[in-house]
């Protein structure tokens, strides 16, 4: 019989007989036991009052208020403590993320299985009793372990994981002209630009951001996500139909601020997720880790609750219709569908304010029925000449290079207008970066200098020679140079 047998078939005790003797608990799964006073005061279980709420992030007061079947979490109890063989309640409970007296409830049923041992223990003090693995414990341990490595904080329901993304929508989030200031004072946006990017956000709704290279379309979906303030709650894991998946990761969720009861979760920065040209329809699906059978959270799921930004659009290993194919229900009525490897599938919150970036002409990228779907679509394109002026001021006051206006002019006059070049935005902090580069090279003072402007003009801007001319060797011509 297995040990899940076993707990399943162990019954009510008689009514309420004298506490047994260290080693000798009795009870069983399907017992409310009394809580073990805590020596620790932050572990103390709260006062009942009312119905417990699994949003309010209060920590649980019973095993049930976990939320997690039972027979997901005994196992996945015991696989946690197998790893630290002997221990305190203290310490087990540290590893599981939950309350103390929890803890010792649910280490008492393993005691009950004789698949752990009480070996020491000071009264009632719960936070010190010290556990112990039995060779049985350890036995069964390992069987539960080629089913899931996963072991660690114990995952929240899916259920409770969805109530709180709902809860915490970007959706409620809500922009006004001074804060859309703020959050883009350090870019120079025209007011031909300002004008729609707040209701593009207000809507949190998707954001097709389009133009040629170089005008800081990243730049400025990166600094929305200011915009969407205030703190979040992140699972550290969230259970799926009995398996678990990975949802918090340190490089994304950046917690911040007095943390939660429930030790379950974190309160973190709105989420920020940006992926490039490495993104694949498989990315977007669940990933098992073979050696553990626990889920990675693709990357569309970790931004719940923030902002997810898709850089350089249609230049993915995938095309850009497979990719909009594959998000055509998802943009629409933000839930997705994932699928497990035992070919169920499960609704996943996809509540996030996605970015489309692209420097590609949307008509080679999509037809008319997708563009409609991307619900704000915004022209980003190069700078006037005012603006052009201020961003070079102001990358000047950045790389603390003394700005001089004459040479500015200069510059306007005998380069920019001769060779009809756009006033790009990243120009003035990639000539000033070639410029410093120059003068730490000739062990001189950066400065704005006509000579060092000039020559980091030359190093910069790509003379490109009519087809004609004999300046440029081919690739052809250079292979037979190499023979």
């Amino acid at each position: 019989m297995s040990i899940l047998d076993r707990l399943k078939d162990v019954q009510d005790p008689e009514p309420e007989k004298e506490a047994p003797a260290a080693g000798q608990a009795e009870g069983s799964l399907l017992k409310k036991k009394e809580p073990v006073p805590d020596s620790a005061p932050e572990e103390a279980a709260p006062e009942e009052s009312g119905e417990y709420d699994p949003l309010s992030l209060q920590a649980p007061r019973t095993i049930d208020e976990l939320g997690v079947r039972r027979d997901f979490l005994l196992p996945h109890i015991l696989k946690t403590v197998f790893v630290l063989d002997t221990f305190t309640v203290s310490e087990a409970a540290e590893n599981l993320s939950l309350p103390v007296n929890i803890t010792n409830d649910l280490l008492e049923e393993w005691v009950t299985l004789k698949c752990v041992e009480i070996t020491s223990a000071s009264g009632y003090q719960a936070a010190s009793r010290r556990f112990a693995m039995t060779s049985e414990g350890r036995r069964h341990a390992r069987e539960h372990m080629n089913l899931s490595g996963y072991i660690g904080p114990v995952p929240v329901p899916l259920s409770t994981y969805t109530g709180m993304v709902k809860r915490q929508t970007v959706l409620n989030v809500k922009v006004n002209s001074e804060g859309l200031k703020k959050a883009l004072s350090h870019l120079i946006v025209s007011d031909k630009l300002f004008k729609p990017l707040g209701p593009a956000v207000n809507s949190g709704r998707t954001i097709f951001l389009y133009g040629p290279p170089g005008n800081g379309k990243t730049a400025i979906a990166v600094a929305l996500s200011s915009l969407l303030s205030g703190l979040v709650a992140i699972p550290k894991a969230v259970e799926l139909d009995g398996f678990v998946m990975r949802l918090y990761d340190p490089s994304i969720h950046i917690a911040e601020g007095d943390q939660p009861e429930d030790r379950r979760w974190l309160r973190c920065k709105r989420p920020i997720v940006i992926v490039g040209g490495e993104l694949t329809i498989e990315m977007m699906e669940l990933r098992m880790e073979p050696n553990s059978n626990t889920y990675e959270a693709p990357p569309h799921v970790k931004s719940n609750s923030g902002i997810f930004i898709l850089d350089d659009f249609g230049r993915q290993l995938v095309r850009p219709r497979d990719l909009l194919n594959r998000w055509i229900v998802p943009l629409e009525s933000r839930v997705d569908y994932l699928s497990l490897h035992t070919g169920s599938k499960v609704k996943i919150p996809f509540d996030q304010l996605v970015i489309f970036s692209t420097n590609i002409n949307p008509k080679d990228l999509l037809d008319e029925a997708f563009m409609r779907r991307l619900r704000h679509k915004i022209y980003i394109g190069p700078l006037e000449p005012t603006g052009f002026r201020a961003a070079f001021k102001m990358a000047c006051a950045s790389k603390k290079v003394p700005w001089n206006g004459d040479v500015f002019d200069k510059l306007i006059k005998d380069v920019y207008e001769p060779q009809g070049l756009p006033f790009n935005g990243c120009h003035p902090r990639d000539l000033l970066d070639h410029l410093i580069d120059l003068a730490k090279f000739e062990e001189k003072t950066p400065e704005m200098t006509e000579d060092l402007l000039m020559r980091a003009c030359e190093s910069y801007f790509v003379q490109i020679q009519d087809e004609g001319s004999e300046a440029f060797t081919s690739s052809a011509d250079v292979a037979d140079l190499l023979k």
